[in-house]
């Protein structure tokens, strides 16, 4: 239970921070960016009817497509995230009528940083926002194009249509700007999130060691049986795997048990199996 209420947590901070970005710095400075979201800030900017109420319309319809589709596969965080969004969105817009920043290019920076954090916040959940990730997967079912070409071909599609109606290719560049630096947080926050850690540890009270990071930290451990070359002794070893963000519940656990173990940690290249990436062919 705790790890659901966790879970729905983070993905409504991430949809908070999100909408944060479009309402507080991009829509105000009139920058375009990519998605459901950037689709309705257009008509927002050329008939001033508010982004949430497009967004939550548009998303509905779009659901309705993709469970006749593609079947119940969305998931309750979809529909979650796609509410909840609509919300903050409505509820955050009439308390910035002026962008946070002056300068349009350092909106457009701070917008797709935190726009790319938060989403990379709901992924990270198991989350999504719907919008052109429901498009995507429509298309992807039946023409064999990947589900990151699709997202980018439509996001383009969008953020150059904001020249028929601004004129500006100023206005243009901004939204690439924003769609470049939103794209490149999403990638760096999930990389962070999945990045893993190979531990060897080192001491008298392994069985205590291994016993607590099983059931406190939820990780398996490994038992290695070895000969210290130095003193000729038969040593025992703990082999540990975890995610990156979860090594340092690893060392707290050995300094309270043995602040004399000895440890060595390494990066992995990657991790599949139960609880880390699934395995692929």
């Amino acid at each position: 239970m705790f790890d659901i209420i966790r879970s729905y947590g983070i993905i409504t901070i991430g949809l908070f921070i999100n909408a944060l970005s479009w309402t507080a710095f991009l829509i105000p400075s009139e920058i375009v960016g990519g998605g459901v979201t950037g689709a309705a800030s257009l008509l927002y900017f050329a008939t001033e009817f508010p982004v949430a109420v497009t967004f939550l319309v548009v998303n509905i319809i779009l659901l309705s497509f993709g469970i006749k589709s593609l079947g119940l596969g969305f998931g309750i965080k979809t529909v979650y995230g796609i509410v909840v969004l609509s919300g903050f969105l409505a509820m955050l817009q009439p308390l910035f009528p002026e962008p946070v920043v002056d300068d349009r290019f350092m909106a457009a920076i701070i917008g797709g940083i935190l726009g790319g954090a938060a989403i990379g916040m709901v992924f990270t959940q198991g989350g999504s926002t719907g919008g052109t990730d429901i498009i995507a997967m429509i298309i992807n079912k039946y023409r064999n194009i990947s589900h990151g070409r699709l997202i980018l071909l439509m996001d383009v599609v969008i953020i150059s249509s904001s020249y028929i109606l601004f004129q500006s290719f100023e206005v243009l560049v901004y939204g690439f700007v924003t769609m470049a630096v939103g794209s490149y947080s999403i990638d760096m926050l999930l990389m962070g999130h999945k990045r893993s850690v190979q531990l060897f540890i080192f001491s008298k009270h392994n069985e205590i060691i291994a016993d607590r990071v099983v059931n406190e930290i939820g990780r398996g451990v490994t038992l290695l049986q070895g000969k210290g070359w130095y003193t000729k002794e038969d040593v025992a070893m703990l082999m540990v795997v975890v995610k990156r963000y979860e090594s340092g519940a690893v060392f707290r656990v050995v300094k309270e048990v043995d602040p004399k173990a000895f440890i060595t940690m390494g990066s992995v290249m990657g991790v599949y199996g139960q609880g880390f990436e699934p395995i692929r062919s």
